[in-house]
């Protein structure tokens, strides 16, 4: 049964493929993934590695915490579940309005002493 691995204090050279090469040493690696920021793009310093087995996944752990690989000495430990219970962030209500009716007018600007603009023209 495939296990999957949390890997730490990753460079943020690090890619996916030589994070897949180090793992390799110890048995079949089903997916190895470097996690990236979405909005700088930039690694985030940690990653996943799920590999084939438990003996080799266990190999790993053994083989690499406390090593080096490209420069940073990384933590390897068995991956704990996902929390459940809903979002995984981000933006996570509906449309809460602008506090005139639900209307969106003007994004909360102060315009001709009113809030949401002093006219009736649609924002």
């Amino acid at each position: 049964m495939a296990k999957n691995l949390y890997v730490g204090n990753l460079s943020y050279g690090t890619s996916d493929s030589s994070l897949r090469a180090a793992f390799e040493a110890f048995g079949k690696v089903v997916s190895a993934n470097v996690i990236m920021d979405r909005a700088s793009g930039r690694s985030k310093g940690f990653g996943f590695v799920e590999m084939a087995t438990e003996e080799a996944a266990n190999a790993a752990i053994a083989g690499l915490n406390g090593q080096m690989l490209d420069g940073r000495t990384i933590r390897v430990a068995e991956a704990r579940p996902r929390e459940s219970g809903g979002h995984s962030g981000g933006y996570q209500g509906g449309d809460r309005g602008s506090g005139y009716g639900g209307e969106r007018r003007g994004g909360g600007e102060r315009r001709g002493g009113r809030r949401g603009g002093g006219d009736d023209r649609d924002w």
